[in-house]
């Protein structure tokens, strides 16, 4: 029998990668995207040591001849039936009159644009197979203040309501569409968020680390493994009812 296949876009490092594992791990075979396909190779072999199968694709979401000739390449490995839109961008951390028009559409383009572009791409074979999940990764800043980071939540709010939206137009051809609005997760990229919040804020990484952690009841990150867990259960037909949804994983942070 020919796996059903799932798509995630900025598969190569972080949380990207951890929904791409779930994903493989619930059965799919899994192409992942990025702009760098050395990257992609890393994801690529975790998911072969669990003995999944997985499709490396190179890909700019910021791009529309990139994602089209992404998403023909994807359906030529089989049904597909998930697309995660999950690349994004942290953007610039700076008073909203300090930052550049070129750093405010950088962001938009990849973080708002780019899911615009992923699902564009897949909708039709969705509604021709009549039935599938979209799942775009948003924000919990797309739900409440960030300092500095006006572009980040326009672009992270904006997915919220291309969600639901989508959720209603294609909910009659049976195609689910939800976000999962992560919080923030430990690696890297919320290091460096982290620092920056630091700098433009005037006070130590540890006062804006704990800005974060002291906001959660249960006082922690969230692990990139707990977003992806959720993916995996909307890309599921255990979620067969949850459509128009955006499902956070804050460890608590937002309820809303």
């Amino acid at each position: 029998m020919t796996r059903r296949v799932a798509v995630v876009t900025g598969a190569n490092r972080g949380i990207g990668r951890a929904i791409a594992v779930a994903l493989a791990a619930a059965g799919f075979a899994v192409a992942v995207t990025a702009r760098d396909r050395e990257t992609l190779k890393e994801t690529v072999d975790d998911i072969a040591a669990g003995g999944g199968t997985a499709h490396e694709l190179v890909c700019d979401v910021r791009d529309e001849e990139s994602v089209a000739a992404m998403a023909a390449a994807a359906s030529g490995l089989g049904p597909v039936h998930t697309v995660v839109a999950n690349a994004g961008i942290a953007g610039p951390t700076a008073p909203l009159h300090q930052i550049a028009l070129a750093e405010w559409r950088d962001c938009l383009a990849v973080d708002l644009d780019g899911v615009f572009l992923t699902f564009r791409a897949f909708a039709p074979a969705l509604i021709s197979a009549g039935g599938g999940s979209l799942i775009a990764v948003s924000s919990m800043t797309g739900k409440r203040p960030l300092h500095g980071r006006t572009p980040y939540a326009a672009a992270k709010m904006g997915v919220i309501g291309l969600v639901r939206t989508l959720a209603v137009e294609l909910g009659p051809h049976g195609v689910r569409v939800n976000a999962v609005c992560p919080g923030a997760v430990a690696g890297p990229r919320i290091d460096d968020v982290i620092a920056r919040q630091a700098t433009a804020r005037g006070i130590s990484e540890s006062e804006a680390l704990a800005a974060f952690t002291g906001a959660s009841p249960l006082g922690r990150l969230v692990e990139a493994g707990e977003v992806a867990a959720a993916c995996a259960y909307l890309a599921s037909d255990a979620a067969a009812s949850i459509t128009g949804e955006d499902l956070n994983v804050t460890a608590g942070v937002v309820m809303y």
